[in-house]
């Protein structure tokens, strides 16, 4: 009888997933909650914790991420990496990877890499390097560099006092097993897709399309030298405030002593992580502001904050369903997988990856699925190496990185396939969670 009610709340939180991943949007978020009123008025389960740290370091980061839009500073790294990706061209298939990396490194957003993508299809066609080579990779790696960004929400999600963070899991720690992991699955992937699909010159699609006037290479490079010029005298500025921000949730998370302490109750408590982030990136939004005379107007207006809202939104519905879901059936859970999961880690990894392609967000499954991992019993170490298995959205060529990298490869060679699944991305995905994951297991295991 449990099991058939527990099968049954699996089966409503499953549908509410994808209907909300199909709307899309706030869509995750509002269906998520139609899920957490199923769960606590109908069946009767506890409301699991609401993820309001990880939704205000979300306030807080695309806040000032919006207000280096706004000054300017986006686009001129934009003209500072393309600069560098044109003095190499022929590295191209491995520093314009990177060079999206790095990005979404620092930045926390994937959409950073918006701005890069058409840059590196560029490059790589008038050097008569298949697009598809760098493209496919470069579109992977932005969301490896979310999976590692002391900005990103995922990582906020991680070091939540409720999640790792209260299980001794620090940002250095994550930073330590993650960066290294995603930068040497990166190269791995990069120099195996040297060896993927025909040579530009002999691809079909692509000789079609330059012989009907489809792709002018010349036209293209004058366009994309627009975004090499710096767009404001303050855009600078603006960069090195947003990056004092970044230099400072790395320094307080790596070296918890140098955070503020307190005596509450007769007990010394310091500062959280969370709290810590809070409260540097909103000073930082303030900081980049005055000094790239940016108009808070324009900041609002951005993609950057609309994408970051809608991710606050959905996790908001999502993760409260998820952890109302696990955390009201954890004995069922313990009593029936605790054994395999544990004995077996890598099938928590495997969950993660298949979650994170119904959820669409990496934030949203590291909410949704370590409750559970942490109720097996799983080591917080083992966690923090399978982090990058939230990046299996890939699996599905409809987010929106895959879809841009897909137009901007306006050679054709970066496509979907007739089956659909065997579309670009799938390779670079694959080899770049597997190594990625391989390595942070090394890691973990030699260094702690």
């Amino acid at each position: 009888m449990v099991t058939t009610i527990v099968l049954i709340q699996l089966a409503i939180v499953l549908a509410l997933i994808f209907i909300g991943a199909r709307v899309g949007g706030i869509g995750l978020g509002i269906y998520g909650m139609v899920g957490v009123f199923i769960l606590v008025f109908l069946f009767g389960l506890h409301p699991g914790k609401i993820p309001i740290d990880v939704m205000l370091i979300i306030v807080s980061v695309i806040t000032a991420t919006a207000a280096l839009q706004a000054a300017g500073g986006l686009d001129y790294l934009v003209g500072l990496a393309a600069k560098f990706l044109r003095k190499h061209p022929d590295r191209i298939t491995y520093y314009g990877p990177l060079t999206t990396w790095l990005f979404c490194l620092v930045a926390g957003t994937a959409h950073t890499s918006y701005s890069l993508l058409p840059i590196i299809s560029e490059i790589a066609t008038n050097s008569k390097i298949r697009p598809e080579r760098p493209m496919t990779v470069a579109t992977i790696a932005a969301s490896l560099g979310i999976t590692g960004s002391p900005m990103s929400a995922a990582t906020a999600a991680v070091i939540s006092t409720d999640l790792l963070g209260g299980k001794g899991i620090e940002l250095g720690d994550i930073l330590l097993v993650c960066i290294p992991a995603s930068f040497i699955a990166i190269l791995v992937s990069s120099f195996v897709q040297n060896f993927i699909g025909k040579e530009l010159v002999d691809d079909p699609e692509y000789q079609r399309r330059v012989k009907e006037g489809l792709i002018n290479p010349e036209a293209d490079a004058k366009a994309m030298q627009q975004m090499e010029t710096n767009p404001s005298p303050y855009a600078k500025y603006s960069v090195f405030a947003f990056l004092l921000g970044v230099v400072l949730v790395v320094l307080f998370g790596s070296v918890p002593s140098l955070r503020p302490s307190f005596e509450v109750n007769g007990t010394v408590e310091r500062l959280t992580m969370p709290e810590t982030i809070e409260i540097i990136m909103m000073s930082i939004a303030a900081l980049i502001l005055i000094v790239g005379r940016a108009d808070v107007k324009k900041a609002v207006s951005g993609n950057i904050f609309g994408a970051g809202m809608n991710a606050m939104v959905s996790i908001f519905g999502i993760a409260w369903m998820g952890d109302t879901f696990f955390n009201g059936n954890i004995e069922f859970f313990k009593s029936h997988i605790a054994d395999v999961v544990t004995e077996y880690p890598f099938l928590f990894a495997v969950a993660l990856f298949i979650m994170s392609i119904m959820l669409f967000s990496q934030a949203a499954t590291v909410r949704t699925l370590y409750p559970l991992g942490i109720g097996l019993g799983i080591p917080p170490l083992a966690l923090v190496a399978m982090f990058p298995a939230v990046n299996g959205y890939f699996f599905i060529p409809n987010y929106p990185t895959e879809v841009a990298a897909i137009n901007f490869d306006r050679t054709g060679t970066t496509r979907i396939g007739k089956y659909v699944l065997n579309h670009s991305f799938q390779l670079s995905g694959f080899i770049t969670t597997f190594v990625s994951i391989g390595i942070g297991y090394l890691i973990i295991t030699f260094l702690y």
